[in-house]
């Protein structure tokens, strides 16, 4: 059993607090693994970017681990525990559970040799992955989708709203920046959610270097937040499922240290 403690670790007000979502153990079969322990197995390695192989012996065998992480990312629950954390964060600061507005915006990180699907994106000149990330006033994740780095931003947009939006029926603003601009992409919005009014953003041709743009500076952040996890930092996954499912961890674990 653990024998030694990480920062990744689960508090108890933290565990308490996420436990509640997780599904029972089964009545038949032999005992399951402490699920505590596997998820501060997963929180290690978000944070640490470790390989799965290389997971400390104090934690549960990393199969069991990596079991659970590859069970929970098909079944849809880290996005189901990242949708009733947000909303609890959003209350926990005075807002709707449910988001009215939204920032969409995409980030190319280099893949590892992994054999999973990719493509190059020669305005960055990167060899990899697209995230496209859909996020609220907050920063906090609405959505999330992964394409080659050569998929076109609007292209990757409408496969990730046509995600999104359904489970999101409030929203009413989405700001986006110049990558998104055109008529056509933002009559297909409408098609998708009558009510949602697409907003770009555009940068400042008089303001040289980097500044903060109005409304979109929020999933620049949210983008930083994800930077900070090592096993984010680069795409190491082979499928796109689990690419998303560390990107879940991640914001779940951000949303849990501002709860308790």
């Amino acid at each position: 059993m653990k024998i030694a403690t990480y920062d990744t670790d689960l508090t108890h007000d933290q565990w308490h607090l996420l436990r509640r979502f997780l599904p029972a153990a089964k009545k038949r079969g032999r005992p399951r693994t402490a699920l505590r322990e596997v998820i501060n197995a997963i929180l290690y390695l978000v944070k640490t970017g470790a390989q799965w192989r290389l997971l400390p012996k104090n934690f549960p065998p990393w199969k069991t681990v990596y079991h659970h992480f590859r069970q929970w990312t098909r079944n849809g629950l880290l996005a189901r525990l990242n949708l009733r954390l947000r909303a609890k964060v959003r209350q926990a600061v005075g807002k709707h559970a449910q988001p009215t507005a939204a920032s969409l915006d995409s980030q190319t990180v280099r893949a590892s040799a992994h054999g999973g699907q990719v493509g190059y994106d020669a305005a960055k000149k990167t060899k990899g992955r697209k995230r496209f990330l859909l996020v609220d006033t907050l920063g906090l994740l609405l959505g999330v989708t992964l394409e080659p780095a050569d998929c076109p931003e609007r292209k990757g947009a409408r496969t990730l709203l046509a995600g999104a939006l359904a489970d999101h029926p409030e929203l009413l603003k989405l700001w986006v920046d110049g990558g998104f601009n055109g008529p056509e992409f933002a009559a297909w919005v409408q098609t998708q959610h009558p009510k949602l009014v697409v907003e770009v953003v555009k940068r400042l041709a008089e303001v040289p270097g980097f500044h903060l743009l109005p409304k979109r500076w929020v999933v620049e952040r949210t983008f930083g937040w994800l930077m900070h996890c090592r096993r984010l930092v680069r795409d190491h996954e082979q499928t796109a499922a689990s690419a998303a499912g560390w990107i879940y961890l991640a914001m779940i674990r951000l949303m849990l240290r501002r709860l308790a």
